[in-house]
């Protein structure tokens, strides 16, 4: 192994950081911000951007559920999703036409769910094997540092006058390049901790609590997709400056990149689980704010509020399947995903249907915020 990635708690965490900042942050949103550009220069309607973001999902369900059964190494899926999320980015630079951008988010959501599993599972092993578990916080830290990436790469790019084939363009390269640079930190190195990578721990033990969980995860993919899609599209609605809409997802990524460091402080006042329940709260608040309050600033709230909870949430829940399910974390992990995909492959389609009838974003948003709040109840 590379000995910049020889330096134990510190490079897993970093190495974490960095796959998890392309999995997620570009692989899986990247898109959020690129729509108001494709909507300008490609023409694109919500009702396509709906369908696109649920290609990405569809993808990202069956990523999770071939975890639960392929008998491949964490290391191995986490290089793969990782090539894989770089050359599919770069793709969507193509002008290929909707059913070109369809495939393409397919397999960048394959890529995204096992790089968010088995990053997870091979993380946590061998931070808890290291005795360095606080460092759990660093590498969700990756998803918001991803999508600041993302994010801020957009604002400069519309402020240039580019379009969103550039945008996908240079996050493909940005993607590609990182994914080399951390590519020796998943050697398969016998000296290192055990992780669970036999296909036996893969199983789920369907259990009360197992399924709480999967449920509740479940719920939080619905009520969280919605604002996580559309939100720089709801602040364009509102305000059509690209130097004020445009950094609407930038503060989501911030709030999503600090709340899961700044979390740790709260762990000697609360449990997890009572972490998770405070976190739908304060999301089905920030899903519920633009709809009594029609401004920019709302918007802006909104981002933050749910970009602040929604890692906070996905961190909570890996470390809550570790928890319950031991050895076999990462079926339940893998479970827990595919759960948190049929959420939000639901949540773009009923946008999609709800503003074709006429209904705007208000409706979705209300009823995204009752399931969070049905949810938290059902985790106390």
């Amino acid at each position: 192994m590379s000995p910049i990635w020889s330096g134990g708690a510190g490079a897993v965490a970093v190495a974490g950081l960095l796959a998890l900042a392309v999995g997620m942050g570009i692989g899986r949103f990247a898109f959020t911000p690129i729509l108001p550009m494709m909507q300008e220069d490609a023409g694109l309607s919500i009702a396509m951007g709906g369908w696109l973001a649920s290609a990405n999902y569809v993808g990202y369900l069956l990523g999770a559920l071939s975890v639960m059964g392929l008998r491949m190494r964490a290391s191995s899926a986490i290089r793969a999703g990782l090539i894989a999320i770089g050359l599919a980015t770069l793709a969507m630079g193509l002008d290929g036409g909707l059913v070109w951008w369809l495939v393409l988010r397919a397999i960048a959501g394959v890529a995204s769910a096992l790089v968010l599993i088995n990053v997870s599972a091979w993380c946590l092993e061998r931070l808890a094997a290291l005795g360095r578990l606080g460092l759990t916080n660093t590498v969700f830290a990756g998803v918001g540092a991803g999508i600041v990436l993302a994010g801020g790469l957009c604002l400069a790019l519309m402020h240039a006058g580019a379009g969103s084939s550039r945008a996908w363009t240079v996050l493909g390269a940005i993607s590609l390049a990182l994914a080399v640079g951390i590519w020796p930190a998943f050697r398969r190195d016998g000296s290192a901790p055990p992780s669970p990578e036999r296909a036996e721990t893969r199983a789920v033990a369907w259990d009360r609590e197992s399924l709480r969980l999967v449920l509740c995860y479940g719920a939080f993919g619905f009520g969280y997709i919605i604002p996580a899609t559309f939100l720089p599209v709801m602040a364009r609605q509102v305000i059509r400056d690209p130097a004020v809409f445009g950094w609407s997802w930038p503060v989501f990524g911030a709030a999503a990149m600090g709340s899961t460091l700044a979390v740790a402080a709260l762990r000697s006042f609360m449990s997890n689980r009572r972490l998770w329940i405070l976190s739908h709260l304060v999301m089905a608040l920030g899903v519920a704010l633009p709809v009594v309050w029609s401004s920019i600033v709302a918007v802006m709230l909104a981002g933050l509020l749910v970009g602040g909870t929604f890692m906070v949430i996905t961190m909570i829940g890996m470390q809550e399947a570790r928890s319950v399910a031991g050895a076999r974390a990462t079926g339940l992990m893998a479970a827990l995903t595919s759960a948190f995909a049929v959420g939000q492959i639901a949540g773009p389609i009923v946008v999609s249907y709800v503003v074709v009838a006429g209904g705007g974003f208000s409706a979705a948003l209300l009823v995204a915020g009752a399931v969070l709040l049905l949810s938290a109840y059902a985790l106390s």
